[in-house]
């Protein structure tokens, strides 16, 4: 009986192992990141650390949750510096309900506080021409208002980025 046991247990544990290996092969298939940014993935997906929605993290720091699209490939924060990296599978832009357009690099990159991303790497914002977004802020939980700094500091609506949007593809960053 034991020995019966022990197979169906082996079998079993097996098959999961099986079942997960390809989930994970199907998820990196769908990734068209650098082969750095895979394995980085893959470690974090085989620690077994769940890791929640981007929108989540945001609402955490409280910042808004629109602030990056949906269709990001995957993000890794280093809590202890406060290191934020989200990761794209191309060159991406979003229009938001003011008008507003940003532009994401394959790689953004940015220091994580509450209410503010700072020393942002891979962000434009268009005014008349591309300029880069060094930090997006909100000034207190209740603030209505989001702060961009790009060249200049500009408030936006924050309800403009409540909701991630869907990226749209562009040929460059």
């Amino acid at each position: 009986m034991e020995k019966a046991l022990t197979k169906v247990g082996s079998f079993w544990i097996s098959k999961k192992a099986k079942e997960e290996i390809s989930n994970i092969t199907e998820d990196l298939s769908s990734l068209s990141s650098t082969v750095e940014e895979k394995a980085r993935w893959v470690f974090n997906k085989l620690k077994g650390k769940p890791q929640k929605a981007l929108a989540d993290l945001l609402r955490e720091y409280n910042l808004p949750p629109g602030l990056f699209p949906r269709n990001i490939t995957c993000y890794e924060l280093d809590e202890a510096k406060g290191k934020l990296i989200v990761y794209f599978p191309s060159p991406s832009e979003v229009c938001f309900k003011d008008s507003s357009v940003i532009r994401y690099a394959t790689r953004v990159k940015g220091t994580l506080s509450r209410g503010k991303l700072s020393g942002i790497e891979g962000m434009k914002t268009k005014v008349l021409v591309w300029v880069k977004v060094t930090s997006v802020g909100v000034e207190s939980y209740k603030s209505d208002k989001v702060w961009f700094t790009a060249g200049v500091k500009k408030s936006k609506p924050k309800d403009v980025y409540e909701l991630p949007r869907e990226a749209i593809k562009v040929e460059e960053f």
